[in-house]
């Protein structure tokens, strides 16, 4: 039986139902946004060997899936990042110097051996507390 409060977000994001998961969920004002590759349209990875760009393309999903519900990337509270390599990993932290400005969040960061998507250096997951007034 499906919560009533459980609303699953795909935005524009191309979709199918034979996924055993959602690209987010809102439940309430919470947003959950399931862990994001750099992977394009196409389903190949942008930025390859860049893991800032990777980062950078990741939130420019997260961007979408959030305008979706009216609101932005500087609504997400907790961010948790998956990650290949710490080859440059302190470029993605200008990447969130850019898109956090004065406001921080919750971040982890954890090395893993390897990610589904075999290009991907990181992979990031995030929730958002949505907006009250409805933005």
């Amino acid at each position: 039986m499906a919560n009533p409060g459980f609303e699953v977000i795909t935005a524009d994001q191309p979709w199918s139902d034979r996924y055993t998961y959602a690209p987010a969920v809102r439940v309430g004002n919470l947003f959950f946004i399931s862990g994001t590759t750099a992977t394009d349209e196409n389903r190949e990875i942008v930025g390859p060997g860049d893991i800032a760009a990777q980062c950078r393309y990741i939130y420019q999903k997260f961007e979408v899936l959030l305008n979706s519900v009216g609101a932005t990337c500087s609504d997400i509270v907790q961010t948790v990042d998956y990650l290949t390599t710490t080859e440059n990993y302190r470029a993605t932290a200008e990447v969130r110097r850019e898109l956090f400005p004065g406001a921080k969040t919750t971040a982890t960061g954890v090395i893993v051996a390897g990610l589904l998507r075999e290009d991907a250096l990181i992979e990031i997951s995030a929730i958002a507390v949505l907006p009250e007034d409805g933005r």
